[in-house]
């Protein structure tokens, strides 16, 4: 028999239904089978064709955590089709974006993005069909009206090339405009195939997701399925169901941001948390508090395992394990691990040569899932894929064991007075001040020194005291490292997907800060 090109269809299509009657996705109150996913999938790739999608057409992926998501998913992956998820927290000027700049010739929506994608389809572009998963709407067809007229339960037959695309994956913008990561098929399988590896998803996992599926969710989501587990889908984080999955559905794996980690910590308090069924608890996305991080290792045990990675390179370009997660080794805790199992790691300076160990440059990647092109950005592919290695824009260090450390972004890297401050290392020391809860530094234009450094804070209960946090400061930091401005908020903004949005920041303080007439 000849051997079938690695694509997402090959993986998936015509295998699922070998987990039969086991739950696949458990969603409130409502529970579907790998059978009946599998027998949805079917109808709806059908009804996608009799659209006239097949393989290399876009279909945008339009709604929040839910059943249809995974279904829709699994009818573009068997007709070889390119995703394009839409996470329901963007903006409508973004969302518009993705569906002119993708192409999408079909759009499947809930009922909070309908109007964006009707918008979109009432435009001179290449959206010509909405479908809404929940209640009729005038210019859409609905789910159950797609699945019901569809002639039968088996997708139809695809021919998919493995370098064809499978995935636009649209970043987050906070460093300019929106672009479209395009992965082909054979690289977004072996993604996936490397998921399983890094994460060691066993065959009875009990995946518990709440963060949005369009992002990384959806990726893990994917991966749990090749193993048969059961995907336990909430809305959003809600900390108190949280816990009660994990202590009633005996979830074995979920994916947190530090922030949620937090949350759970300071709910439990002193008390003892019910998740004696927990292997591992998978965050990432945004740097966690040491302090915080020991304290989840004693509430929680050797669970914790961190991962770094991007819409680039989704999710795995480095892993810090549950035993690199060991209490008598605190010092590794900054870190975000090693290269995976399947990536090449550098840390390069400007000019493209490799740096010492434990020396600063940007953290450039190489391996088999890394992506293939910016869609539309020619040229800014070629700058980001330039000398063989993907170069991340972030900004690091690797010791001499070969674990990377993240010093910053490249572009929120700070100059002042010629002088480089990594925003990082300036929220490290200033998160181990008393009376900060949180804390986000950027640079803000200074007629003098080009830059300033600048603190937004969110005060602790007992509230934030700018001398004591002026003094830690000058005890621990070079004083052109030191923050010239503190600016207490309630929280800080966040982009869709979870990480502090510098951009929303610098447009806050920008005018704060040219009003401040003691900047030294």
């Amino acid at each position: 028999m000849a051997t079938q090109p690695l694509t997402l269809r090959a993986l998936f299509t015509g295998k699922l239904g070998r987990f039969g009657d086991r739950p696949a996705v458990v969603h409130g109150a409502a529970t579907m089978t790998y059978r009946d996913l599998d027998r949805q999938m079917g109808r709806l790739a059908r009804g996608l064709a009799s659209f006239g999608i097949g393989p290399g057409d876009a279909v945008a992926v339009m709604m929040s955590n839910r059943a249809e998501f995974l279904i829709s998913d699994q009818a573009i992956i068997a007709l070889g089709a390119v995703k394009v998820p839409v996470n329901h927290m963007l903006a409508a000027t973004e969302i518009a974006f993705i569906l002119a700049d993708s192409g999408a010739k079909v759009a499947i929506a809930d009922a909070a993005l309908l109007p964006a994608a009707l918008s979109a389809a009432g435009r001179d572009g290449p959206l010509r069909h909405v479908i809404t998963v929940d209640k009729p709407a005038a210019g859409a067809v609905g789910w159950a009206e797609v699945l019901a007229s569809a002639d039968g339960d088996e997708p139809p037959a695809a021919q998919v090339d493995a370098d064809s695309p499978a995935i636009i994956l649209y970043t987050g913008g906070t460093t300019g405009r929106q672009k479209g990561v395009v992965h082909t098929q054979r690289g977004l399988a072996v993604n996936l195939l490397a998921h399983v590896a890094e994460i060691g998803l066993l065959d009875d996992e009990r995946l518990l997701l709440t963060t949005p599926l369009p992002h990384s969710a959806g990726l893990l989501a994917q991966a749990g399925m090749l193993k048969g587990g059961i995907i336990y889908l909430d809305d959003k984080f809600d900390v108190d169901r949280v816990l009660e999955h994990l202590s009633r559905d005996r979830i074995t794996f979920t994916f947190m941001v530090p922030t949620m980690i937090y949350r759970l910590l300071d709910r439990l308090g002193d008390s003892p948390a019910d998740a004696t069924s927990l292997r591992t608890i998978l965050y990432g996305a945004a740097p966690i508090l040491r302090e915080r991080l020991v304290a989840a290792l004693t509430t929680f045990g050797p669970v914790f395992m961190q991962l770094y990675g991007q819409s680039e390179a989704p999710n795995f370009i480095t892993r810090l394990t549950r035993q690199d997660h060991d209490l008598a080794r605190p010092e590794k805790f900054t870190s975000c691990g090693r290269a995976a199992l399947l990536m090449d790691i550098a840390i390069l300076h400007e000019d493209g040569r490799p740096v010492s160990a434990g020396r600063p440059g940007e953290i450039c990647v190489s391996g088999p899932y890394v992506m293939a092109r910016y869609h539309n950005l020619p040229d800014t592919t070629a700058t980001t894929l330039r000398g063989g290695w993907l170069h991340t824009g972030d900004i690091g260090l690797m010791d001499d064991d070969g674990f990377v450390f993240l010093l910053d972004r490249k572009n929120d890297m700070i100059i002042t007075g010629g002088m480089n401050v990594y925003c990082t290392e300036v929220e490290n020391v200033l998160q181990a001040c008393p009376g900060i809860a949180q804390v986000a530094v950027v640079g803000l234009p200074h007629p003098d020194w080009g830059e300033a450094v600048a603190a937004f804070v969110v005060p602790e209960d007992g509230g934030f005291d700018e001398r004591v946090a002026t003094a830690h400061c000058r005890a621990t930091l070079a004083a052109y490292k030191r923050p010239k401005q503190y600016c207490p908020v309630e929280t800080l903004p966040t982009t869709p997907f979870g990480k502090i949005d510098k951009k929303a920041l610098r447009a806050i303080a920008s005018p704060l800060l040219c009003m401040q007439e003691h900047l030294q």
